[in-house]
C-alpha cells in the first residue's frame, strides 16, 4: 500500500492545486491532513457549505493557564482543500495532530503559523540566492508565478533542505510521533488502496522517517555565510541522464532549477522507497526504531502499537526526501487492523473545546500581524480563481480603484504606467508573469512621489509600521481584503452564544440604540451588569457613555450605545471558552486578568468586577490577588488600588460589594505592603508626587475607616509614619503627609465609623464623597474633598481643633513642624503632602495658618520665586469654599474687611509670571545701582 505525503506551506494557492490534483488522480482511501484530531468526530461541520474564511477556534482552561488557538481555512487553504476533495472522492478524512490544547502546541496562537524562524538562517541563504527580500517574495518566485509543471520536486528540495539537520523542538517530535501513529494504522487499514498525508512542509521529511522506520540521510546542510569565496552550496547527487531529478520545469524562473540542488536517484520518486518495493525488502543491518523513536532507538512504544523490526526501509543512498513522495508504508510493519491512536483527553477539572468560527482576510493578513505567513489573502484569493496573470490584472485595478474611493489622486496614466513597471520588473526577476511583489513596487513607483519615512512593508514582514505612507497603506489594504466569512445555519455553536442571545433579547437589547438604565432600580442593575458582562468579555457594539467610575459616583444611571456589530458572533464564540454563561464566563475573564495584572490593573479588574456583578472570587482569585500585592513595588500604584477597592468595601451598596470578606482580605495585605514600600522611599529633594501623597491618603482612610473591623495594626501604622515623618531622606511631600497621617489619625482616633455601621455614607446618595473621589470631588487630586474630613472627623472634639489628648503636644508639633519644613525648595511640596492628608486640620489650627502666613511673607522675592510653583499645588488640595476660609482667616489677621472670595478671583495675568517679572525687575535694578546708573 502507497502512501502519498504532501509537504505544504499553509495558504499556498500553489500547494492546494497539488493537493487537489493528486486527490484527485489517486482517489484514496484515506487523506489525512494535520488539524486537531479531537475534531474528527465533527468533520462534517466543515463540510456545510461555509463561505469562507472560517476557522477552528480551540480553547482550553484549567486552574493554572487558559489558552486559545486558530486553524485558518480559506479557499486555497491546501487543508481545507484536502477536506473537501477527499470528502468527494469519497475517502474517510480525518485530522491528525495533537489538540490544540496540548502542551505540543504552547504559546501558538495559530496552528497554521510558519516555522520561518526554526530554520531562518537557511531562509535567508536562500533569499540572497534568489535576490529576494523576504520568505514571501521568495516563495512565490519559486512556487506561485510558475507553471505547476514538477512543483512535487520543487517543494522536495525547498522542504529538505529547509528541514536539513535542524533538531526539532520537544513539542514538534511529539506532534510528529503522534501524526506518525496515525499514517501506520490508516495504511494498515486501507489495504491496496492509498493514503494521502498532507502537512506542513516542515514536518514531511520526519514523518517520511517515521513511517519508513529509519532515520533518513541528512540532507545537505548549507555553509554558512562566507565560508568559501564564492559561497557556493555543497556537491549534491544530480540525477541520471533521462530524468529530471526534480529540476526546473519549462518556464521556471532563472535559478529555481539549479542543477546542484538535491535529487532523487534513478528510479525513485524522492519519497524514501522506491515505486514497487517489496515488503521487508529494507536492509537487515539497519537497526528499526521503535515507535516514537524519530529514529533515535527509543524503546517507548505508544499503546496499539509494536516495534517495527520488519518495516521497509529506503533504499541505500535514498533520504526520503520529495515534496508528494510515495511510501510504502504499513507493510509488514503494522498490524493488519492496527487500532486508531486515541485522541488525548482534557486533563481532570480542565474545560475546553473546539468550535468553528467565522474568520476574515483581515486577521487572515500577516500585515496585520497574523503569525502564519501568506499575507495579501485578496491577492492569493486571485491567484486560485483564476491564476497569477489574473490577480495581477485584478490588483492593480483593485489598488487604483481604492485610492480613487477615497480622492487620491490616481489617474488612468498611473495605472498604465505601474502596470508597464510591474511587466518590466517580471522580465527582470524571471517572472513569467507579474507577481505580487512587481505589482506593488510597480504601483509605490507610479503613485508614492514623496520621500517615505518606513520601508515598503512587503520588502519586510509584520504589522504596518506607525508612518507607512497613507497610498502605500491603501495599497495593502486592497491586497488584504475586506472578505468576511459566514458560517452555515446548521452550524453548532457553543452554550454561551445561546445564552448571550437569549439574555439579550430578555432585556430589549437585539437592536442597535441609545440604552439608559438607572442602577437604583432592581431591573436597571441586572441590565447594566448584563451589559458590562459584555463589555467585559470585549463582545463588539456594547459601549458604555456615561456611569460612575468609582463606588461613591454621584452617578445613578448609565448610559450605552448598543449596536449589532459584525463580529459580535466571533467574538461570543471565542468568549465561550471562558463559561457557559455570560457571568462564568466575566468572571473567569476577570480573574485571568487578576492573574496578570500588575497593581494598577487590579484596581481597574475588581471595580469591572464588582460592576458585573462578580463579588465572590475563588480561592486562586485571592492567592493571586495577594501574590500581586504583595510584591507591588510602587507606591502610588498600590494606593490607587487600596483607594479603589476601600471604597467598594465601605460604601457600595448599590453594586452589592459592602463588606465583602474578600475585598477585605486585599485590603489587609495593601495596607500592610503600602507602610513597607513608604518607609523604603527615598528623594530628600524629589518633587511632590500626587499619586504618592493619594497613597498615604488611602492608607489613613484603611485605617481609620476598616481598621477596627478588619483587626488592622493602627498603633504600627502610626510608628511607620513617624519614622517617615522624621526621616530627612524620605522625599518632602511624603514627610508632609506622614506628619499629616499621624495628626489625623490621632484627631480622629479609632472609634471611627465602621463599613458595617447604619452611619456608614451610603454611594446611592449624591452627596457621598470618599477618597477615591467622584467625578466632583476627588481627594487625591489636588481639588478634592475628603470623605473622612465630613464624616471620619468630628471638628466639635477638642483633638480635631488642635488641641491633643496629651494636654497640648498636638498643638505644638504642626507649628514647629511648619517652622521645620520652611526652606523655600522643600516647603510647597512637604505641605502639599500636609494639605491631602490632614487639610481639615490644618484648618482648624489657626496658629499653623499664622506660622504659614509669617513664613511666607518673610520670603525675599527670589526665595519666593523658588517656591511659589510648589505652593500653587500644596493650596489646590482645598477646594474653592476651603481656600476661601483661609483667605478670610489672612484677612483678619490683617485687620482687613471684606471676603475672602475676593482674593481667589481669577487674574487676567498668571501669578508665576507677575512674581518672575517682580523678580526680574528687582535684578535689573540692583545692576543699574551697582553700575551708578540708579541713585
Amino acid at each position: 500500500m502507497a502512501t502519498t505525503f504532501i509537504g505544504v506551506r499553509h495558504h499556498s494557492p500553489a500547494c492546494a492545486r497539488l493537493v487537489a490534483g493528486t486527490i484527485a488522480a489517486l482517489r484514496p482511501a484515506h487523506v489525512l491532513v494535520e488539524g486537531p484530531a479531537d475534531m474528527n468526530d465533527r468533520i462534517g461541520e466543515l463540510l456545510l457549505g461555509h463561505e469562507l474564511p472560517v476557522a477552528v477556534f480551540s480553547s482550553y482552561r484549567d486552574d493554572e493557564r487558559h489558552c486559545a488557538s486558530w486553524a485558518p481555512f480559506c479557499a486555497y487553504s491546501p487543508e481545507w482543500v484536502a477536506l473537501q476533495e477527499g470528502h468527494r472522492a469519497g475517502a474517510t478524512v480525518r485530522f491528525i495532530d495533537l489538540p490544540a490544547w496540548d502542551p505540543a502546541l504552547a504559546q501558538r496562537e495559530n496552528r497554521y503559523a510558519d516555522a520561518e524562524q526554526r530554520y531562518a538562517e537557511v531562509v535567508d541563504r536562500l533569499c540572497t540566492e534568489f535576490a529576494v527580500d523576504n520568505v514571501d517574495a521568495l516563495w512565490d518566485h519559486l512556487f506561485e508565478i510558475p507553471p505547476d509543471d514538477g512543483i512535487a520536486e520543487r517543494l522536495a528540495a525547498y522542504f529538505d533542505l529547509l528541514r536539513g539537520e535542524t533538531p526539532a523542538s520537544e513539542g514538534d517530535t511529539r506532534r510528529e510521533a503522534y501524526m506518525a501513529r496515525w499514517i501506520r494504522a490508516a495504511a494498515a487499514d486501507a489495504g491496496d488502496r492509498p493514503v494521502v498525508v498532507v502537512t506542513g512542509g516542515f514536518h514531511r521529511p520526519a514523518l517520511i522517517r517515521l513511517t519508513a522506520g529509519v532515520t533518513a540521510r541528512p540532507a545537505a546542510k548549507m555553509p554558512p555565510p562566507g565560508a568559501d569565496g564564492d559561497a557556493a552550496w555543497p556537491d549534491v547527487p544530480v540525477p541520471r541522464e533521462g530524468t529530471d531529478g526534480g529540476g526546473a520545469s519549462p518556464g521556471m524562473p532563472v535559478g529555481a532549477g539549479r542543477s546542484d540542488v538535491p535529487v532523487p536517484r534513478e528510479g525513485t520518486d524522492g519519497g524514501g522507497a522506491s515505486p514497487g518495493m517489496p515488503v521487508g525488502a529494507g536492509r537487515s543491518d539497519v537497526p528499526a526504531p521503535r515507535v516514537g523513536a524519530g529514529g533515535s532507538g527509543s524503546s517507548k512504544e505508544p499503546d496499539g502499537v509494536t516495534a517495527w523490526s520488519d518495516v521497509p526501509v529506503p533504499r541505500e543512498g535514498v533520504d526520503g526526501g520529495g515534496a508528494a513522495a510515495e511510501v510504502l508504508v504499513g507493510a509488514g510493519g503494522v498490524e493488519d487492523g492496527a487500532a486508531w491512536p486515541e485522541v488525548p483527553g482534557l486533563p481532570e477539572g480542565a474545560v475546553g473545546g473546539s468550535y468553528l468560527v467565522p474568520y476574515s482576510f483581515r486577521r487572515l493578513d500577516a500585515f496585520d500581524g497574523y503569525q502564519s505567513g501568506m499575507p495579501s489573502p485578496e491577492y492569493y484569493q486571485q491567484v486560485w480563481d483564476g491564476g497569477a496573470r489574473h490577480a495581477a490584472d485584478h490588483l492593480a485595478g483593485a489598488v487604483v480603484g481604492r485610492l480613487r474611493e477615497r480622492k487620491q489622486r490616481a489617474s488612468t496614466a498611473d495605472l498604465i504606467a505601474a502596470r508597464a513597471s510591474a511587466a518590466g520588473l517580471a522580465l527582470v526577476r524571471g517572472h513569467q508573469h507579474p507577481g505580487r511583489t512587481d505589482i506593488l513596487d510597480g504601483l509605490a513607483g507610479a503613485l508614492v512621489h514623496d520621500a517615505l519615512d518606513e520601508p515598503l512593508p512587503w520588502a519586510t514582514r509584520g504589522r504596518l509600521r506607525a508612518g507607512t505612507h497613507p497610498v502605500v497603506v491603501e495599497m495593502v489594504a486592497a491586497l488584504s481584503g475586506t472578505r468576511v466569512g459566514r458560517l452555515h445555519p446548521s452550524t453548532p455553536l457553543p452554550p454561551l452564544v445561546h445564552h448571550a442571545d437569549a439574555e439579550l433579547e430578555r432585556e430589549g437589547f437585539g437592536v442597535g440604540g441609545t440604552v439608559t438604565v438607572a442602577l437604583t432600580e432592581d431591573d436597571g442593575l441586572r441590565r447594566s451588569r448584563l451589559l458590562h458582562r459584555l463589555r467585559v468579555l470585549r463582545i463588539p457594539g456594547f459601549d458604555r457613555r456615561r456611569g460612575p467610575r468609582t463606588g461613591v459616583d454621584p452617578v445613578l444611571e448609565e448610559q450605552w450605545d448598543v449596536t449589532v456589530h459584525e463580529h459580535r458572533l466571533v467574538a461570543l464564540i471565542e468568549a465561550g471558552a471562558y463559561g457557559v454563561t455570560l457571568g462564568e464566563a466575566a468572571a473567569a475573564v476577570l480573574a485571568e486578568r487578576i492573574r496578570g495584572a500588575d497593581v494598577a490593573g487590579l484596581a481597574d479588574a475588581l471595580f469591572d468586577a464588582a460592576l458585573c456583578g462578580t463579588v465572590r472570587l475563588s480561592d486562586q482569585v485571592l492567592h493571586d490577588l495577594g501574590a500581586a500585592v504583595g510584591t507591588a513595588g510602587d507606591l502610588g500604584d498600590l494606593g490607587r488600588l487600596l483607594a479603589v477597592v476601600l471604597t467598594l468595601w465601605r460604601h457600595d451598596r448599590l453594586l452589592g460589594t459592602a463588606g465583602s470578606a474578600p475585598l477585605g482580605t486585599v485590603i489587609t495585605a495593601a495596607h500592610q505592603r503600602a507602610l513597607w514600600l513608604a518607609e523604603g522611599v527615598r528623594g530628600s529633594t524629589s518633587p511632590a508626587d500626587p499619586a504618592r501623597i493619594a497613597a498615604v491618603v488611602a492608607v489613613r482612610d484603611t485605617t481609620v475607616h476598616a481598621g477596627p473591623r478588619l483587626a488592622l495594626d493602627r498603633d504600627a501604622a502610626l510608628a511607620v509614619m513617624r519614622r517617615v515623618a522624621e526621616d530627612r531622606e524620605s522625599p518632602p511631600d511624603l514627610r508632609g503627609a506622614a506628619f499629616g497621617f499621624c495628626w489625623s489619625a490621632e484627631t480622629t482616633g479609632p472609634q471611627a465609623t465602621d463599613a458595617t455601621s447604619p452611619e456608614a455614607a451610603d454611594a446611592t446618595s449624591p452627596e457621598g464623597t470618599d477618597a477615591t473621589g467622584s467625578e466632583g470631588a476627588d481627594a487625591t487630586s489636588p481639588e478634592g474633598t475628603d470623605a473622612t474630613a465630613s464624616e471620619g472627623a468630628d471638628t466639635t472634639r477638642p483633638e480635631a481643633k488642635g488641641q491633643g489628648k496629651d494636654g497640648g503636644r498636638a498643638w505644638e508639633d504642626p507649628v514647629r513642624a511648619v517652622r521645620g519644613a520652611a526652606a523655600p525648595g522643600t516647603v510647597g511640596d512637604w505641605l502639599a503632602g500636609l494639605f491631602a492628608v490632614a487639610r481639615e486640620e490644618v484648618l482648624h489650627a489657626p496658629r499653623v495658618l499664622d506660622v504659614l502666613d509669617d513664613l511666607i511673607s518673610g520670603m525675599g522675592e527670589a526665595e519666593f520665586l523658588i517656591a511659589l510653583p510648589a505652593l500653587r499645588q500644596a493650596f489646590t488640595y482645598f477646594p474653592p469654599r476651603e481656600r476661601e476660609t483661609v483667605a478670610g482667616h489672612l484677612l483678619a489677621r490683617r485687620g482687613l474687611g471684606g471676603s475672602g472670595r475676593s482674593l481667589l478671583r481669577a487674574r487676567e495675568v498668571d501669578p508665576v509670571l507677575v512674581a518672575a517679572a517682580a523678580e526680574l525687575e528687582a535684578r535689573v535694578d540692583a545692576a543699574l545701582t551697582h553700575e551708578g546708573l540708579l541713585p
